[in-house]
C-alpha cells in the first residue's frame, strides 16, 4: 500500500472513531435530560402486614430502572433501552406500551368461575420464608355471583374451615376487587379440598390466591406479569411473604424476595423421578404458635450456616444432585426450635427417612407434616417395579416413628407439581367459536 493509500485509511478510521464517540456522548447528554418518574403506587389491603410498605393505589407498577413515563409512554420506552436476547421483560413491556395501558385493560366481567390450585410447602429447611414448592395435591374453588353470601366446603379439612369472611378465599376476592377498583357483589363459594387444612401444606395460601384469581376473573380485570408479576404482589402482601403463594402462583421450586420495590421470584429447576412422602398429623398446626417458639435474633454462626445450606439447597436442585439434598436442607433457624417446642417426633423421622433411602426430610412449612423426597420414580409408579424407588420403604420407617412418638396420621406420597394455579371453568366461558383454551375454559 502506497503511502497516500495509507494516509487516507488512516484518516477515515480516525474520523469512523471520533464519530462513533460523538455519537455516544450526545446519546449520554439526551439519556440524563430526559426526565425520569420514580414514582410506583400500589395498593396493599388494609389487613396487610405494615412492614411492606406506605399505603398505595395500584398493583400495576415497574421497577425503577424501567419506570415508564406516564406522559410519554411509548417514546420513554422505545428508545432508551438497548435490548439484549435475554431482555424479555423489555420486550414485553415494550409491547404493552405500544398497545394500551395495561390499567385499562378489562375483560368482561363472568357469572361463574372455578379455581385450581395446588398444595405448597414452604422453607425445604433452611430457606425461611423465602424458598417453597407446589406439591401435587389440589383444591377447587368456585365462586359464583349470588344474592347473599354463603360458603360451603367438603373434602379435607371441610369442617375446620372458616364459613365466614375470615377465609382467605374471601380476603383474596376482596383484594381483587380493591385492585379492579370495583365494589364486590354479594358471591357464594363452594370448595372442594384436597389440601389438608392447617397441616403446613400451605392451604391458607391456596386461598389466597384461588381467591384472587377468581375475583379478577368475575370483576373482568387484568394484570400485568412481565415486569409487575402483580398477582405475586397482592398475594405476598396479604401472606407476608412468598414462600407459599409463589408456587401456588407459578408451580415448581420457587425462590422469593422483596427487591426494595417489590417481590421478585424465579424458578429452580427440579431432579426428575422425585417424589414427596409426607407423614400428615391428625392434629392441625397454628402458624402463629409455630412462629412464637423462635427467636428474634439468631448468632453469625447459625446465619453462615444457614446460607451455607440455602446455597447448597438450590445447587444440588438445580444439578439434579439428589445425594447433596440431605446436606441442604439441614436448618438451625427454625427447625430446631420447632422440634424441641411442638414436634419431638420431627428429628427421629427425618433421621428414619434419610436411613431408609430418602434423600431428604424436613419440616415442610410450620408443620406439622414432615416431608421427605425420594428418587427413582418413572412414568406410571404402579406399573414400575416397587424395588426401583424407596418411597414405600421411607413411607414405613416415617410411620414407625410416628407410632414410637405417639402421632397419629397419614401417609401420603406424591410429587412436586411444575404447574400452579388455573381457571378450569368459567360462565361465560373464554373459548369461542374460533379459539379453544384448555378444557374448553
Amino acid at each position: 500500500m502506497n503511502n497516500d493509500n495509507t494516509k487516507l485509511a488512516t484518516t477515515a478510521l480516525v474520523a469512523s472513531g471520533l464519530g462513533a464517540a460523538l455519537s455516544y456522548l450526545m446519546f449520554q447528554r439526551q439519556q440524563k435530560s430526559r426526565p425520569r418518574s420514580n414514582s410506583m403506587t400500589f395498593h396493599i389491603p388494609s389487613d396487610a402486614p405494615k412492614s411492606i410498605g406506605n399505603s398505595r393505589t395500584s398493583f400495576i407498577f415497574q421497577d425503577p430502572e424501567y419506570d415508564m413515563n406516564s406522559g410519554d409512554r411509548q417514546s420513554s420506552v422505545s428508545d432508551t433501552t438497548i435490548l439484549m436476547p435475554h431482555s424479555h421483560e423489555e420486550r414485553m413491556r415494550r409491547r404493552i406500551a405500544a398497545r394500551m395501558a395495561v390499567e385499562d385493560e378489562n375483560s368482561q366481567p363472568r357469572q361463574s368461575v372455578t379455581v385450581r390450585v395446588p398444595a405448597s410447602s414452604a422453607n425445604c429447611g433452611p430457606g425461611y420464608d423465602c424458598i417453597g414448592l407446589a406439591v401435587d395435591l389440589w383444591t377447587e374453588v368456585t365462586v359464583s355471583r349470588a344474592d347473599e353470601f354463603e360458603i360451603t366446603a367438603e373434602g379435607d379439612g371441610a369442617e375446620e374451615m372458616p364459613k365466614d369472611d375470615s377465609n382467605y378465599i374471601v380476603t383474596g376476592v376482596k383484594a381483587a376487587y380493591e385492585t379492579a377498583n370495583k365494589p364486590m357483589p354479594p358471591l357464594k363459594y363452594h370448595v372442594v379440598s384436597r389440601i389438608p387444612y392447617a397441616r403446613g401444606l400451605g392451604s391458607s395460601s391456596a386461598a389466597i390466591v384461588a381467591g384472587i384469581i377468581a375475583g379478577l376473573v368475575l370483576a373482568g380485570h387484568r394484570l400485568p406479569v412481565w415486569g409487575s408479576e402483580s398477582l405475586l404482589q397482592i398475594a405476598a402482601s396479604i401472606e407476608g411473604h412468598p414462600d407459599n403463594v409463589a408456587p401456588v402462583i407459578y408451580g415448581g421450586f420457587q425462590v422469593g424476595i422483596h427487591n426494595g420495590t417489590r417481590w421478585v421470584t424465579e424458578r429452580i429447576p427440579s431432579p426428575p423421578g422425585m417424589q414427596c412422602v409426607m407423614f400428615i398429623p391428625d392434629f392441625i398446626g397454628k402458624t402463629s404458635a409455630a412462629r412464637a417458639v423462635l427467636k428474634d435474633t439468631i448468632s453469625r454462626s447459625d446465619a453462615a450456616f444457614n446460607i451455607g445450606r440455602v446455597a447448597f439447597l438450590v445447587h444440588a436442585l438445580a444439578l439434579g444432585n439428589l445425594d447433596n439434598l440431605k446436606w441442604g436442607v439441614q436448618d438451625r433457624m427454625h427447625q430446631p426450635q420447632r422440634a424441641e417446642g411442638l414436634y419431638p417426633h420431627l428429628f427421629p423421622m427425618i433421621k428414619a427417612a434419610e436411613e431408609s433411602g430418602a434423600c431428604c426430610a424436613f419440616l415442610s412449612g410450620a408443620g406439622p407434616t414432615v416431608m421427605a423426597f425420594t428418587s427413582g420414580a418413572s412414568g406410571d409408579i404402579f406399573t414400575q417395579r416397587e424395588k426401583e424407588r424407596t418411597d414405600y420403604s421411607v413411607a414405613k420407617a416415617m410411620m414407625e416413628v410416628a407410632t414410637t412418638y405417639g402421632v397419629k396420621g397419614r401417609i401420603v406420597v406424591t410429587q412436586a407439581s411444575q404447574e400452579g394455579a388455573r381457571v378450569v371453568k368459567v360462565d361465560p366461558p373464554f373459548s369461542s367459536e374460533f379459539i379453544t383454551f384448555r378444557d374448553n375454559v
